[in-house]
């Protein structure tokens, strides 16, 4: 089996370049940011607040998340319900980061994010996938683009869903993520010192997915 492990900042479109990279060669997508927002979502639904004080450890012991394929298309589900649209929310992006710097989340996820790997030919991204998830996939990505343009085309994405934000919110909104990400004492953000550097600022969607499967063929072949 192949692991393709691709890490980067939030806003990075990693999420959809990763998935259209995986049904172009094959493989299965596995989006473990959904896996972290469907963990915060569950915090959310208890009351908490991203300051998390409460009893982190009684809330996973009440907790059941997992993945599931539909057509090759990944769905999370969190208690038997499908939350994969759920956990797109401004709200739920926040609180993922609250619980992603929790030691006790991140534990409870491994194992399923490092099973799926075995079972498959994967393309998994997150934060921590190459430097703790996956440290011995074939292949490391790092997927990054500046803070403005990852500001952009999530300001798209959330207008286009309806949402009432401003590009100045959005754009605070990623800085502040990028700062709790790689500050955070837990599995922070940052490049495999043996991952490959990918910056799509100046990339449009296709010719983001072109350097990525670059990238995989070459590694692998």
């Amino acid at each position: 089996m192949t692991a393709v492990a691709i890490d980067g900042p939030a806003g990075a479109g990693k999420s959809s370049v990763a998935r259209a990279a995986a049904k172009r060669l094959g493989y299965i997508y596995v989006d473990t940011g959904a896996l972290y927002r469907a963990v915060g979502l569950k915090f959310l639904k208890s009351g908490a607040d991203t300051t998390l004080n409460c009893d982190i450890q009684s809330v996973l012991d009440n907790t059941v998340v997992e993945i599931k394929f539909i057509n090759g298309e990944q769905r999370v589900m969190l208690d038997g319900n499908d939350v994969s649209d759920e956990i797109r929310t401004p709200e739920a992006s926040k609180m993922a980061s609250a619980v992603s710097a929790k030691p006790q989340v991140r534990a409870f996820l491994l194992e399923m994010q490092r099973k799926a790997a075995a079972d498959n030919n994967v393309i998994m991204d997150g934060r921590d996938i190459a430097t703790v998830v996956l440290p011995d996939a074939e292949v490391k990505i790092y997927l990054t683009a500046s803070a403005e343009v990852r500001a952009e085309r999530r300001y798209k994405e959330l207008i286009e869903k309806g949402a009432d934000v401003s590009l100045d919110e959005v754009l605070s909104d990623i800085i502040n993520r990028d700062n709790a990400d790689m500050n955070r004492e837990i599995a922070p953000l940052k490049k495999a010192d043996d991952a490959v550097l990918a910056d799509t600022s100046d990339c449009s969607f296709d010719e983001s997915v072109e350097l990525i499967v670059g990238i995989i063929k070459e590694r692998v072949e």
